[in-house]
């Protein structure tokens, strides 16, 4: 699971946006990606079947990670 979404900084972290684009999800132009956080470690997870392959972007360790539950929902 991405830490991502338990994290202070989530609506304005570069990682974040990144990892949206990866999961092709829709990024607002309004938002501020101006965080770049330190000592990252993105886990990328290969789901493959006979059809079909996807990845799975997480962020699991991040050295800027500030705790603040569920922030991205607001």
């Amino acid at each position: 699971m991405c830490i991502c979404i338990n994290c202070q900084h989530v609506k304005d972290c570069t990682t974040y946006k990144i990892i949206l684009i990866q999961h092709n999800q829709r990024v607002s132009s309004k938002s501020n990606t101006i965080f770049t956080p330190s000592n990252t470690l993105i886990q990328i997870n290969i789901n493959q079947n006979l059809y079909s392959m996807k990845l799975e972007w997480d962020l699991v360790e991040c050295a800027s990670f500030v705790e603040k539950p569920g922030f991205w929902l607001i």
